[in-house]
Formats: C-alpha cells, sequence, structure tokens
C-alpha cells in the first residue's frame, strides 16, 4: 500500500503540477494583459463574462477577444505568458517536472529542508535569465510558486496516508 501511495503522490504532483502551473500562469497573463489595457468599462463583454454561459470566460456574442481586448484589437504582448518570456525560461516545462518529482520526493521520505537546496539551486541558475527579462521573471516566480505550492501539498497528503 506504501508504494501504491508514493506513486500515486508522485505521479499525480508531476501531471497535475503542469496543469495547475499553466493555469496560475494564464490568469496571471490575463491580469498583467488588463493592467496594460486598462480597467474594464461596464457593459463591456468582459464585464458580461460572469454571466457568459455556463461561466465560460469569453463565451458572449461580441466576440471580444481574452486578456480585454475587443473584438480586432491585438491582445497586448506582455506577462509571464508573452514568448519573450518563455523563450528566455527554455526548459521550464522539464525544469517544473523534476522540481515537482524532487519536492514531493523530499517530502515523503522526511527531509522537507531540502526544498531550500533545491530553491536555491534553481534561483541560481535561472538568475542571469531573470535579471535580464522582468517578464521571465515574473513567469519564474508566479511557475516556481505553483509548481512547488502543489508538489508540496501533495507530499503532505501522501506522507498523512503512510503515516495514519
Amino acid at each position: 500500500m506504501t508504494f501504491a501511495i508514493v506513486v500515486g503522490s508522485m505521479v499525480v504532483s508531476i501531471v497535475g503540477g503542469w496543469y495547475v502551473t499553466r493555469g496560475i500562469l494564464a490568469l496571471a497573463a490575463r491580469n498583467t494583459a488588463r493592467e496594460v489595457t486598462g480597467p474594464v468599462p461596464p457593459g463591456s463583454a468582459d464585464a458580461a463574462e460572469s454571466s457568459a454561459p455556463d461561466g465560460v470566460p469569453g463565451a458572449s456574442e461580441s466576440g471580444a477577444g481574452e486578456n480585454g481586448a475587443g473584438a480586432g484589437e491585438p491582445v497586448p504582448d506582455v506577462g509571464p505568458t508573452s514568448p519573450q518570456a518563455v523563450a528566455a525560461l527554455r526548459g521550464g516545462t522539464w525544469i517544473g517536472i523534476l522540481e515537482r518529482l524532487a519536492i514531493t520526493g523530499l517530502i515523503l521520505v522526511g527531509y522537507p529542508t531540502g526544498i531550500a537546496i533545491l530553491v536555491a539551486i534553481k534561483g541560481l541558475g535561472r538568475y542571469p535569465e531573470l535579471r535580464d527579462n522582468p517578464a521571465a521573471s515574473e513567469r519564474f516566480v508566479i511557475g516556481t510558486l505553483a509548481s512547488m505550492v502543489w508538489a508540496g501539498g501533495l507530499g503532505v497528503l501522501g506522507a498523512w496516508l503512510i503515516h495514519r
């Protein structure tokens, strides 16, 4: 049973963490785009998003796009999902997978202080990219925090299941 819990925790940490991190980054990009384009006027398509069918963002009939841009308006190329941020942090998907694997594993084996070493190595390794690109810095912080919270939560849950 312990083996199944460990393997299950690791798999859910890695796979689920990818979806969680992507979702958080998409939310951050949306907020960044709204900050750049200005406040959403009342009565606009984005203001009506909450009343969209089935609660689907951008499902209104006006054709307004995501990120606060209306139909025909370009979406600002800024924030944590911009091509510049993604290009600057190449290899981020694989690093995230390994990071979640390490964090969940460290918690499951009872060595959570090892996470500090992991964070230090990751920060030092990414420092040149972060220094030169503010959008990449935003992506790094948001993505790392989302990934670590997910992996840590699953590690704690797995440890609790093993020791209950």
